[in-house]
């Protein structure tokens, strides 16, 4: 939860929303507290460019799970365990601009976030944002076997 809320704050430039729990999707009338963080503007869009460049360029660790059409934003890791192999890492939002959503992706004993957790984490996005996942068919099996 800590690191949603980080990449809530920085997706945000500033601010998150108490997380709570969605049973559906809608209308709704429930207003949830917004709670503002002290850091100033300058020091949030360097790690928004390093985050997109991380999904967005060629040469990014996530680069292959991209969303066509959406400039998602996200960091891929390792997370070390101590009891076995590492855990796969992965956190994000996007769009980058009016951000809709944002994510945290852990897939325990995995490794790589960019072989594991990130494709998760992006197939989740895409159907939130278009509905659908177009994710390369490959990538698709490896994460749903």
């Amino acid at each position: 939860m800590q690191l949603l809320n980080i990449m809530t704050i920085v997706a945000n430039r500033g601010y998150y929303y108490t997380p709570h729990r969605v049973k559906r999707m809608g209308k709704s009338d429930l207003e949830f507290p917004r709670h503002s963080v002290e850091m100033k503007d300058p020091f949030f869009e360097p790690v928004i460019k390093g985050m997109s460049m991380a999904v967005n360029q060629p040469s990014g660790m996530a680069y292959s799970v991209r969303i066509a059409g959406k400039e998602m934003c996200g960091k891929t890791g390792p997370a070390q365990n101590p009891h076995g192999e590492n855990h796969a890492v992965f956190f994000g939002f996007a769009p980058r601009e009016d951000p809709k959503i944002a994510i945290a992706v852990f897939v325990e004993n995995a490794g790589y976030g960019s072989t594991w957790a990130a494709p998760t984490g992006s197939m989740m996005i895409e159907q939130y944002l278009h509905g659908k996942v177009t994710i390369p068919d490959h990538i698709y099996r490896r994460i749903m076997n």
